[in-house]
């Protein structure tokens, strides 16, 4: 595809017939401290093999899970993926199949789809899944939408503690549809108070948000939040974690009205944070709300089962007000390798990676706890994260260890808060485990 540069004059004409003066005009909504105000540092032109070199010398700079022992977690983790995930899922049939728009060429895709979606709902115990949203965070902010759409109010409340930036992303989402802001529930010891929510709650709030387990990776006394949100009349929306469900309660079981979550854990790498895989689950009575794709089974003329994408509530399909969502794709690849990685591993599989991960960040905490000068920031019970109050600054933690290969963790000073969130999957091993023990120790 060639490069047309456009002249002076191309640029001053294109800006004259839109009417502004100047492209500083078309982005002047963008706040200024994220603008790049200078002038790209690029290299000088080279050929192909100086190109090439100078990319493989860059890439060298990067530290990533294969060569750094990682403790990273809120929201992304390393996980073990089978080598069978990616060959599976990079066969020719399905990275180049048809759009699905078209059923009688995209059979494939369109399987895949149902079975990634049947799949989910089992593992989260609800009726209906879509064939994925963007990734977890949008997908909690439509389901936000979906509650306002569906109860025709306005307030939406946050039960516990959710990941910051997946509140940002809501924040932003909800702006422009409710009347009443976000309502954020007090957090004592890690968890939402259950006392203070049934405050905040009232017959005008539109949903009650919880995740599980949550950004600190306590877990919310759930069923007690489910369970002030039907009171009021309110849609409960539960953000689980899909690897957690391996031994925890699945959220259709303690009566999520909606359920989503973050499915880069279900064999997508973390990848610097992206392409993810947005889950989205509902029960039956809300599926005709539902956003973005979903593909159902059918029977074609000859009597043979066939897929298809049905209830297409999108503005593509129907008048634009009577939408309930313009999300018009799906990470239709991401939910190919989960549901791949769902199969290789199964029930009991899913299971073991829960049961090992949690074990092991018990461990864990039990050796970092037993530090001089270390302590646990929060009592109660937590899945594979947790948060640990440290004798020096965590920044400093973080930053020593890089020079060890290791991954310490997430400072939460960024977000105004104190300790090191420290995240635990079954690829750590015991000898890892105990050496970061000895790191922390040293650096006391």
């Amino acid at each position: 595809m060639p490069f047309i540069v456009n002249t002076d004059a191309d640029r001053a004409e294109m800006l004259r017939q839109i009417g502004v003066g100047s492209f500083g005009d078309l982005v002047v909504d963008i706040p200024e401290e994220i603008r790049l105000t200078r002038a790209l540092d690029l290299f000088p032109a080279m050929g192909e093999p100086e190109a090439r070199r100078l990319l493989e010398q860059l890439s060298m700079r990067n530290g990533s899970t294969a060569d750094h022992v990682s403790f990273l977690g809120g929201g992304a983790y390393d996980h073990f993926i089978p080598a069978a995930v990616k060959t599976i899922s990079s066969r020719s049939e399905f990275y180049t199949a048809y759009t699905p728009y078209q059923a009688e060429v995209s059979q494939g895709t369109l399987q895949a789809i149902y079975e990634y979606q049947s799949m989910v709902c089992r593992l989260y115990g609800m009726d209906v899944a879509n064939a994925s949203m963007y990734d977890g965070a949008t997908a909690l902010a439509e389901a936000a939408l979906m509650a306002v759409n569906i109860t025709g109010r306005n307030g939406v409340v946050v039960a516990g503690k959710l990941n910051p930036y997946g509140y940002q992303v809501l924040e932003t989402y909800l702006e422009a549809s409710c009347e009443r802001p976000l309502v954020q529930n007090v957090i004592r010891d890690g968890i939402g108070s259950v006392d203070s929510l049934k405050a905040l709650v009232t017959n005008d709030t539109a949903a009650v948000i919880v995740q599980q387990p949550n950004f600190y990776g306590r877990l919310e006394e759930v069923e007690e939040i489910g369970r002030i949100a039907r009171e009021h009349g309110a849609l409960f929306i539960v953000s689980a974690d899909p690897v957690s469900l391996g031994m925890l309660e699945a959220p259709g079981n303690y009566g999520a009205d909606i359920a989503v979550g973050e499915g880069q854990v279900l064999g997508n790498a973390q990848s610097f944070g992206g392409p993810y895989l947005g889950i989205f689950t509902v029960k039956q009575q809300h599926v005709r709300k539902i956003p973005g794709r979903l593909v159902g089974m059918t029977k074609d003329k000859e009597g043979e089962d066939g897929f298809i994408l049905t209830l297409q509530t999108r503005e593509q399909h129907i008048r634009r007000e009577k939408a309930t969502s313009n999300i018009c794709s799906n990470q239709a690849l991401c939910a190919l390798q989960a549901v791949v990685w769902m199969s290789l591993l199964g029930k009991e599989g899913v299971r073991d990676v829960a049961l090992r991960s949690a074990q092991k960040a018990h461990y864990l905490a039990e050796k970092i706890a037993a530090l001089p000068g270390y302590s646990l920031k929060f009592s109660g019970p937590f899945f594979r994260e947790f948060v640990v109050e440290t004798p020096v600054a965590p920044s400093r933690i973080v930053g020593g260890l890089l020079d060890k290969k290791i991954f310490a963790g997430i400072d939460l000073a960024p977000f105004g808060e104190s300790g090191l969130l420290v995240a635990v999957t079954e690829k750590r091993t015991r000898e890892e485990l105990d050496r970061f023990v000895e790191e922390l120790a040293a650096l006391a």
